[in-house]
């Protein structure tokens, strides 16, 4: 079977043990990716009620990466619900349940308890913040932290059917302030608001310590185009945005808005 972005974060966190920021990163694959998970009985339009384990270190619900890894833990049908791993995390976070991984089916099983579960929700929460700044001149960057780009570019390279373009320039502000900007370019004003809280995900799961990362949005004809491209990093992203088919959604669940409840 494939190897899937959560097996090659856990890969990376099993050879070095001791780096914070490569757990980090296997926590935002978690939160990234669709799971599917194990249910007590057929789901029903807002309810559904997962099938819960006792184990030595108390109860976890049990989820897998991969529909096909779901099939072979399983001796015969059950039902089962696919959603966000972010949306899973943001249900359980609130119960003393913890998320059991890819149990007995893939190297890259794991559990995860009740408190690991609560952290990663916090860490996801919040609204990127909107702010008027007058841009006073820009540069190439003169840093990239390691732990922030290894952050940024999958969660970049996810949203591609989304972004034409983006580029990393210093950026100095009218007030007095530089910091880090993402420029990206070709974005619809309806994902805007999706894509930044995503980028603001990727800066808090860095695992850099006080990391700041500022973002805006431009059209493709902006006159300022040729000026950022001649002084930034440009961040290369897969080519998708022509070859992008949106998913069917998957009921109940499918609508962000409206997640289903825990019963």
């Amino acid at each position: 079977m494939t190897e899937t972005a959560i097996d090659a974060a856990f890969n990376a966190t099993q050879a070095d043990p001791d780096d914070t920021g490569l757990y980090m990163r296997l926590l935002e694959r978690i939160m990234d990716a669709e799971l599917f998970l194990l249910l007590a009985e057929e789901p029903e339009r807002d309810h559904i009620e997962p099938h819960l384990f006792e184990m030595d270190e108390g109860q976890f619900i049990l989820a897998f990466d991969r529909g096909e890894r779901l099939a072979e833990f399983l001796d015969e049908p059950s039902p089962y619900i696919a959603l966000p791993g972010r949306r899973l995390v943001e249900m359980i976070s609130t119960q003393q349940v913890g998320l059991a991984l890819n149990l007995g089916v893939a190297p890259s099983e794991m559990l995860l308890p009740p408190e690991a579960v609560r952290w990663m929700a916090q860490l996801g929460e919040g609204d990127p913040e909107l702010h008027e700044a007058r841009i006073t001149g820009i540069a190439m960057p003169r840093h990239l932290p390691s732990g922030l780009m290894a952050s940024l570019d999958p969660k970049l390279a996810a949203l591609s059917s989304v972004i034409d373009q983006a580029h990393l320039v210093e950026a100095e502000f009218s007030e007095n302030d530089n910091a880090l900007l993402l420029v990206l370019f070709g974005v619809p004003e309806g994902a805007r608001k999706d894509v930044a809280a995503a980028i603001g995900e990727a800066v808090r799961f860095s695992g850099v310590e006080h990391a700041r990362l500022d973002v805006t949005f431009l059209d493709n004809d902006a006159p300022s185009r040729a000026q950022i491209e001649a002084v930034s990093v440009r961040i290369e992203l897969p080519d998708d945005r022509t070859n992008h088919h949106p998913q069917a959604p998957v009921e109940p669940g499918s609508d962000p808005d409206k997640p289903p409840r825990l019963r």
